[in-house]
């Protein structure tokens, strides 16, 4: 891999300047927490060596749309637990669902799902 866990750690911080990470009370060092995601990143990407450029690509982005699927999930469940309202912008997206899921279009009612 071209790029340590170190080097990655940094990244991450600095990605997190513009987008703040709320690590709220968890029980974990945050900077334990960067050091495990960023081990296991590069041992994905140390996995796909043998993979062509093209699937290493894809891979990767398919593996970061399901993480911010998973958080984007998560932060309505939170925010639904607390009784708190979502932004204008995540309101427009998921009226958005709602009506290709009332027209048939594959959303199936997403975003109604319980917690």
């Amino acid at each position: 891999m071209s790029i340590t866990r170190e080097d990655l750690e940094a990244l991450m911080q600095e990605v997190e300047q513009e987008d703040p990470i709320d690590f709220a009370d968890l029980p974990f060092d945050e900077q334990d927490l960067r050091a495990l995601v960023a081990t296991h990143l590069c041992e994905m990407a140390d996995a796909m060596e043998s993979f062509s450029e093209e699937d290493r690509r894809l891979t990767l982005l398919a593996v970061a749309a399901k993480l911010v699927l998973e958080n984007m999930v998560l932060h309505i469940q939170l925010l639904r637990r607390h009784g708190l309202p979502m932004s204008d912008t995540a309101n427009a997206l998921l009226s958005r669902l709602r009506k290709r899921g009332e027209g048939g279009e594959g959303a199936g009612g997403a975003g109604d799902g319980g917690g």
